[in-house]
């Protein structure tokens, strides 16, 4: 970061973020929002009350005639390695042995919001980015796609891997990859549950930026200078984009309740391959 950042005190934002580091670059006119993993690098309802918070926060600096400038948004992660191993897996095991849907609707319906906050951009003038430098799984690769740009290192592995339990990615995955490579390009990578390189999404129009191991932060700054010497030209084509390829927020929250119901359904062994993906996910922050 330049010497004009500054960490959380930025006006208008809570300083009482424990999951979230969000940082001020002046220079760039970027909020930077790095995830922190507790206990785990996966969303929590804890981390996703925060985005929200963020975004409300967003919102009200951005209304005020004496806000520091502000074009972009990043979201990157803190752990080395990971960007967001995805839904809280632990959680979802518990809800679906007591098989709790109003609990499982509300941390759907919590991802979603959060998802849905990043495709509309809060209802403000902003460009949301991705930056991927390390594994997004399920809800993080969700997440990622969610952001009008992509960067991800070399390094980076995502993937949905939902059906090696029995279950699909229903908080955005479907919407937002069959409208990026079509309908049958997603089914596959859904089905497949297998994890891609950074390179092959690139390759398939995923990743919109790919960057050297350790660069991607200069990756964001050079996107940045690029997007902003055509800015209002990337602004308008992203209006159209928007309204060839929007997402609607019911169909966001329809998908949401066919994963529930698809949840419910999960077996005791496919409950045990959850648990077995939950130790994994700890030992990612060890």
């Amino acid at each position: 970061m330049t010497a004009q950042t500054q960490k959380h005190g930025i006006p208008h934002f809570d300083p009482s973020f424990h999951h979230l580091n969000i940082h001020y670059d002046a220079d760039d006119r970027i909020i930077w929002s790095r995830m922190c993993a507790q206990p785990r690098p996966c969303f929590t309802m804890t981390q996703l009350e925060e985005f929200l918070r963020m975004s409300e926060d967003l919102r009200h600096m951005m209304d005020d005639p004496d806000r520091p400038d502000v074009d972009y948004i990043v979201v990157a992660s803190n752990v080395p390695g990971v960007f967001n191993l995805g839904g809280d897996l632990a959680l979802f095991a518990h809800l679906i042995r007591e098989q709790d849907r109003d609990g499982l609707f509300a941390y759907a319906k919590a991802c979603i919001d959060v998802l849905y906050e990043n495709i509309t951009n809060i209802g403000r003038d902003l460009t949301t980015i991705a930056l991927v430098q390390g594994d997004a799984l399920g809800g993080g690769f969700e997440s990622a796609l969610a952001s009008d740009v992509l960067i991800a290192e070399r390094q980076a592995k995502m993937g949905l891997p939902e059906i090696l339990f029995n279950l699909f990615p229903g908080m955005g995955a479907y919407s937002l990859l069959s409208r990026k490579v079509g309908g049958a390009q997603a089914e596959r990578l859904i089905l497949s549950g297998k994890l891609y390189t950074a390179e092959e999404l690139h390759d398939m129009g995923i990743v919109d930026v790919l960057a050297e191991e350790g660069k991607g932060e200069d990756a964001v700054r050079q996107y940045i200078r690029k997007e902003n010497a055509s800015r209002n030209g990337y602004r308008g084509l992203r209006a159209a984009k928007a309204c060839c390829d929007a997402v609607p927020y019911e169909e966001l929250i329809r998908i949401g309740k066919v994963w529930v119901d698809t949840a419910l359904r999960l077996r005791e062994k496919d409950l045990r391959m959850m648990e077995r993906l939950v130790r994994r996910q700890a030992n990612r922050t060890r």
